[in-house]
């Protein structure tokens, strides 16, 4: 039933509500085959009559694992070096990034429970194929960058427990993960338990040396809700701390993970479903909240202390996944670097998956191909360990620790070409139909979306020719540089407001008639011209995923 870009934009073919569009015949055969459209039918009717926790435990999943990515090296390498530098003048940063990550990573679920595809599929349908194929490099890109903390992170846990070079933890990582994928079919669900467990074991140590130093409760909260952007390099790690939380693959992912769950096909179901996954992602999201509060308040007190040792002061001032166990030595005393390094090590490899899969999706939805798990990671983890081992080598510990903070902000720079399209669909009458973004969501998120990219571009602009004055080339190295860099940020700006400004053509929703409507409230709808009742098709392309149904 692959539906043609003539037949979408002429209104012929396209889904009359959420019916997942460009879903194979294969698929659609397999369900005729397992049970007819009447029985089908009875299937929704009673799954909407069971108790909602049950409907909601249903679609538990995607948010929590989508939460993995903000729980990352990146967010505790930024979230350390934040607080050291800053103390806790820059938790609301972390406030308003996890707020905007709500509203977007809940507007992504939407956009896939609604249209039945995600992201990446809708933008290959919408956009010409030079600017498909254009958002396509920049997606993996995003891929690449947000798996390049997991490389060093799980390079540093490497160090801490066995005193591994962190080149040669650099290189081990490309084993690593793939074992740890190899491992899932012995049991995804308590496999990614584990992970979980470990990653939290990080945030109940930094919760008990939270209890044990004592952060100004008044500074903390002022730190929250008050904004500032004071002091040497507070703008840098301020675009750090957006980019390693609010990462452009996430909204890829979370859009494709939703369609992995079972929603009926009526308007009760999509309602439920974009509930459901709202609940799930706030709470999800709630807990990575407080855990990043916790990591930057722990490192703000530690290293803002006015007692502080000598050997802890300059750590403080070059502070890295590498060297910051000590800020737990309070609560854990000797084993501080063991169970740090342990912990590091499961958030590194836990959000790798996540990475591994939103690059599948990627290259699905963008170029129709699909590959096998272990060929996709280790594609992604080839080319990023490749700037990993050059700097690891060169810069070592330290020099690792500050590409964590580039690739963070390569992800802030990068995310204006996946949030513009996602923004544009889900708040789309010819996407989203009935189902679009309110008029609050709509000014809330373009608002919030408008001043992340606006800092991206104060940012780049101003640091770019604040070095170049003060660069030490010759006058004729910084007019090439410049003549280089300044058409790049010209484009990247023509760019985000060419996507911005365009309009939608392609149709993906058209209003059903009555009749139509009524029959997929019961859970089917007609495609064949000679009447036969055909359930909505469920993307089992996309069941996939590590987490059952």
């Amino acid at each position: 039933m692959e539906v043609t870009r003539e037949g979408r934009e002429s209104g012929r073919g396209g889904s009359k509500r959420v019916a997942a569009i460009g879903v194979g015949d294969a698929s659609i055969n397999t369900q005729r085959e397992g049970f007819g459209a009447k029985n089908k039918s009875d299937q929704w009717d009673e799954q909407l009559k069971t108790p909602a926790w049950k409907r909601f435990l249903a679609h538990v999943g995607p948010g929590f694992l989508v939460c993995l990515a903000y729980l990352d090296p990146a967010n505790l390498e930024t979230d350390l070096q934040a607080g050291a530098n800053h103390k806790y003048e820059l938790l609301w940063v972390i406030l308003i990034g996890l707020i905007f990550a709500l509203i977007i990573q809940s507007l992504a679920a939407n956009l896939g429970v609604v249209t039945g595809r995600h992201l990446a599929e809708l933008c290959k349908s919408e956009y010409p194929k030079f600017i498909t194929y254009c958002l396509w490099v920049l997606a993996e890109v995003a891929v690449i960058a947000a798996d390049i903390p997991e490389v060093i992170g799980t390079a540093f846990a490497l160090n801490l427990l066995f005193h591994i070079p962190i080149w040669v933890g650099v290189l081990i990582t490309g084993s690593s993960s793939l074992l740890l994928l190899g491992l899932q079919r012995y049991g995804v669900r308590k496999l990614e338990l584990l992970i979980s467990l470990l990653v939290f074991v990080m945030a109940a140590c930094f919760f008990g040396e939270l209890g044990y130093v004592k952060p100004p409760a008044g500074e903390v909260i002022k730190g929250l809700f008050v904004p500032k952007l004071k002091g040497r390099g507070a703008t840098g790690d301020a675009i750090a701390l957006l980019g390693a939380l609010v990462m452009p693959h996430n909204l890829f992912l979370h859009s494709a993970l939703v369609l992995s769950r079972r929603t009926p096909p009526s308007v009760k179901g999509i309602n439920d479903a974009c509930k459901f996954f709202l609940i799930e992602s706030g709470f999800a999201l709630f807990i990575a909240l407080l855990i990043n509060i916790a990591v930057i308040s722990v490192s703000g007190r530690v290293c803002g202390a006015s007692d502080i040792s000598p050997d802890n002061a300059e750590k403080c001032n070059d502070l890295t996944l590498n060297s910051s166990s000590f800020l737990l030595k309070n609560v854990l005393g000797k084993s501080s670097s063991v169970i740090y390094a342990i912990a590091l090590l499961a958030s590194g490899q836990s959000s790798t998956i996540t990475g591994t899969y939103a690059g599948q999706y990627v290259m699905q939805g963008f170029l129709n191909i699909k590959m096998k798990k272990w060929q996709r990671n280790l594609m992604t983890r080839t080319i990023a360990i490749f700037p990993s081992l050059v700097v690891s080598i060169i810069g070592g510990s330290s020099g690792a620790g500050r590409l964590i903070i580039i690739a963070s902000m390569i992800l802030s720079f990068e995310l204006p070409f996946a949030l513009v399209p996602l923004l544009k669909f889900s708040g789309s009458t010819t996407k989203m139909g009935p189902h679009k973004n309110s008029i609050l969501i709509i000014i809330v998120s373009w608002l919030l979306g408008l001043m992340t990219i606006g800092i991206n571009i104060y940012y780049l602009s101003t640091s770019f020719v604040d070095w170049l004055i003060k660069s030490n080339l010759h006058k004729v190295g910084r007019i090439i540089i410049g003549i280089i860099v300044f058409p790049l940020m010209a484009i990247y700006l023509i760019s985000v407001v060419y996507l911005t400004l365009r309009k939608d053509t392609v149709v993906t929703f058209t209003p059903a008639s009555e009749s139509t409507q009524i029959e997929m409230e019961k859970g089917v709808h007609r495609c064949h011209n000679d009447g036969e009742n055909e359930v909505v098709p469920y993307r089992e392309d996309l069941a996939d995923i590590p987490f059952s149904e």
